[in-house]
């Protein structure tokens, strides 16, 4: 099927023509006629299979057919848990509006107030925005719901997760009742499920496959480390292969990606790190610097596992293993993006052998080890041990007396988790 069958304006197939772009994706084919008939939607795709434009695209076939009502504010307003993705689907909204004149703008945490503030007073057809942000806005009076003909809520579950449940409902309920809801989400379940059912009104569901697909396109490397420097001597040799276009390198850590950043360039690398801990303005600056192939090479925790797209991606390195089974799917799914291949080459160290059978688990597959010529790892692979239920009993608070001090018998037995990104 092409997108001409989708009934979308001529500008909009225009503009996705010379995108490049000729037949949607199975999400965009599935959710798209259900938006154009004005119906609720709640949908499940994994990352990097067009999903924003699944809901931009027929967005902005809405807005074209009608006319805008008096007044300022927004008339689709779309919520994002980051700030990198609300520039993703800001991204394309201006990629596909070049033949329709729309009006559109990004208001999110660590940019300046006083743009923001002037572009809120004026009639907007679209906003981006991260709840944050936006209640700010609320807050101080300086925002206008009543023209708002779409709510979008992309990645909801990160956004829930993230703890803006209560932002989320509290930004809904100002929103008029008439509205069309449209969530995205990996998953469908669990508390997602519950803002659904308080939110979108007899909504069509759509699941295209779950978080646990397998990325086809990806070949997927596994390679034993036997410590931290034959890590290192791994890294090198992926990053020195011929095929490498650009590439992205998971840590686990802030200091971590610091770390390796600086060695990558001191090795003569075009290569940054981005974290939670660098300004909003540096980290967008990393970004463009990816997008426009002026660096070669990004260390990264996984604050850009989702929402980053950069389709000349095509190696993916988790040089440390990530702690939940989910983000190693959305880590290595940052390539071989819109029909292209990637490689995701995963260093599996000593500390990093429970996590990579949580993977396998998870993704109900079995890795085969690979290896490289002349660095072959020493160290036997360990055997599989199961998970033991993470079970807590509590245990009495007894103090007792010993050389006139008292002492607690209450321990802690939880584990020290690595630095967040």
């Amino acid at each position: 099927m092409s997108f001409e069958q989708l009934a979308l304006h001529p500008n909009l197939l225009k503009s996705v023509t010379e995108l490049g772009f000729t037949e949607p994706s199975e999400i965009q084919l599935k959710a798209i006629p259900h938006v154009l008939e004005g119906k609720d939607v709640m949908a499940s795709a994994p990352t990097g299979t067009g999903k924003t434009a699944a809901f931009v695209l027929p967005a902005l076939h809405v807005l074209s057919q009608s006319e805008a009502p008096e007044g300022n504010g927004p008339r689709v307003l779309v919520l994002t848990p980051t700030r990198e993705l609300a520039k993703q689907v800001s991204d394309n909204i201006y990629q596909l509006t070049k033949y329709l004149r729309m009006r559109s703008t990004t208001i999110v945490g660590g940019m300046p107030y006083p743009p923001q503030i002037k572009a809120l007073r004026q009639p907007l057809d679209f906003l981006v925005a991260t709840p944050g942000r936006l209640i700010d806005h609320m807050n101080s009076g300086r925002i206008d719901f009543s023209r708002i003909q779409m709510l979008i809520l992309d990645e909801a579950d990160r956004m829930l997760d993230m703890g803006f449940v209560d932002e989320v409902t509290r930004i809904a309920k100002q929103t008029p009742e008439s509205r069309q809801t449209l969530l995205f989400s990996a998953t469908l379940e669990g508390q997602v499920e519950k803002v659904a059912k308080a939110l979108l009104k007899e909504p069509s569901r759509i699941q295209i496959a779950g978080v646990k697909i397998k990325h086809d396109a990806i070949t997927q490397h596994m390679l034993q480390a036997d410590d931290f420097r034959h890590k290192r001597k791994l890294l090198e040799h992926v990053l020195s292969g011929e095929t490498v276009e650009q590439a992205i390198i998971f840590t686990a850590t802030k200091k971590g990606a610091d770390s390796l950043a600086e060695k990558l360039k001191d090795d003569g690398y075009a290569c940054a790190a981005l974290h939670g801990d660098m300004r909003q303005n540096m980290r967008r600056r990393v970004i463009e610097q990816m997008q426009k192939r002026r660096l070669k090479v990004l260390v990264a925790t996984d604050v850009a596992a989702r929402g980053l797209d950069i389709r000349t991606l095509s190696h993916v390195v988790n040089f440390d293993m990530p702690m939940q089974a989910e983000d190693y799917v959305h880590r290595i799914g940052r390539t071989g993006r819109g029909g292209s291949t990637g490689n995701a080459y995963s260093l599996i160290g000593p500390q990093d052998w429970q996590l990579f059978y949580r993977i396998q688990k998870f993704l109900d597959t079995r890795f085969e080890l690979a290896e490289i010529s002349g660095l072959e790892a020493q160290q036997a692979k360990p055997k599989f041990r199961a998970e033991k239920p993470n079970i807590r009993r509590r245990k009495p608070n007894v103090q007792y007396k010993k050389s006139g001090k008292s002492y607690n018998a209450k321990k802690n037995n939880e584990n020290k988790r690595p630095e967040a990104a």
